[in-house]
């Protein structure tokens, strides 16, 4: 078994500028983070080989490809068996407006956060999964307003370091 390496603040800090741009040359990361290109890419290829870079994508304007309706949903299991959680889980799966799914403490059992075409399409997607018969008693929606905060990057320098 593979160990995995143990991250300097040198690799968090190329972690933390592939998260805001991906599509950045070798040659300008390795500028940033005060490396020669070489040392630099071969300190990528670790990350990527070590799973710490799981993948590299684009962020899209949603607002420019039509009407998008965001939507956070509050679920309550019937039962709370392990066997109740994972039938839950595996049926969710497929639903593609489905963006995230937490198991969360407190009140209720999930969050899940929906991407749909508005709130009619929201209501099919929802009542699609209550006909499943997957275990929700209960379930509460919140549709979002306005995101004046929504960051694609974590603060990677915050939660891994003290200070």
């Amino acid at each position: 078994m593979l160990s995995t390496p143990k991250l300097d603040r040198i690799d968090v800090n190329i972690l933390a500028r592939l998260q805001q741009n991906g599509r950045m040359t070798n040659i300008t990361l390795a500028s940033e983070v005060g490396l020669s290109p070489s040392p630099c890419l071969a300190r990528v290829k670790r990350l990527e080989k070590a799973g710490y870079i799981s993948g590299y994508g684009a962020h899209l304007n949603l607002a420019k490809l039509g009407e998008a309706q965001l939507v956070f949903t509050s679920v309550t299991l019937g039962d709370h068996r392990r066997e109740d959680f994972v039938r839950f889980e595996q049926s969710i799966r497929s639903v593609n407006e489905l963006v995230e799914c937490h198991l969360v403490s407190g009140g209720f059992d999930y969050l899940l956060k929906f991407m749909t075409r508005g709130i009619p399409h929201y209501q099919q997607v929802i009542d699609n999964l209550l006909d499943r018969k997957i275990g929700i008693a209960k379930y509460f929606t919140y549709i979002v307003i306005k995101s004046p905060i929504a960051k694609n990057h974590v603060p990677l320098e915050a939660i891994l370091f003290d200070d």
